[in-house]
């Protein structure tokens, strides 16, 4: 039986503490919430047999650790055939005061009329930024592309996303959405 490096085994365990909820919760967004915490082992598992190359620093280990969650995700998929699994599972509505219930609700349902109208790369790429809020150069490793790559899939992301929800939107919900208002809509 071979013996563990004790740097190894403790740099494990410091990721394991530091990032398991937010790549539970990166998986959650991904796939069926049954499904999630097989693709987190898995992730982990993978992440240990490769701890030698992992990046030090804790945004960059996070970054890295959502590309093996993706990788590990894609395989899943294959495996079983998923056609739609990677629907993102929209953000929380913020609890609204007073009568404003109903346009809170109605924005929902816009949002997620917008959302289904998203390629899945342009909602894997905002939800890269806005769900799981990684900067464009941590995002651009979990594709595998460049930072600047990324940042411009992420503004034709925005404006589809922008055009999907139509001529009038709130302007509270393009600000929690990292859009602008003053956005064109143009493709």
């Amino acid at each position: 039986m071979r013996t563990l490096k004790p740097d190894r085994e403790s740099r494990f365990r410091a990721l394991y503490a530091d990032t398991y909820a937010d790549v539970l919760r990166f998986a959650q967004r991904r796939v069926h919430p049954s499904h999630a915490e097989d693709v987190v082992a898995d992730t982990f598992l993978a992440a240990w047999r490769r701890m030698d190359v992992a990046p030090r620093r804790h945004g960059d280990a996070r970054a890295w650790l959502f590309g093996i969650a993706r990788n590990c995700l894609l395989n899943t998929r294959r495996g079983l055939g998923r056609q739609d699994a990677l629907a993102v599972r929209l953000a929380e509505v913020r609890p609204v005061a007073g009568g404003a219930e109903d346009a809170a609700i109605t924005w929902r349902l816009d949002l997620a009329t917008a959302w289904r109208g998203l390629s899945a790369a342009e909602q894997e790429t905002l939800a890269l930024t806005v769900f799981d809020g990684l900067d464009s150069k941590q995002a651009a490793r979990v594709l595998g592309i460049t930072a600047t790559s990324y940042r411009l899939r992420l503004l034709r992301a925005r404006r589809a996303l922008r055009r999907g929800l139509g001529p009038d939107p709130a302007e509270e919900s393009l600000t929690i959405l990292g859009l602008d208002p003053r956005m064109e809509t143009r493709p």
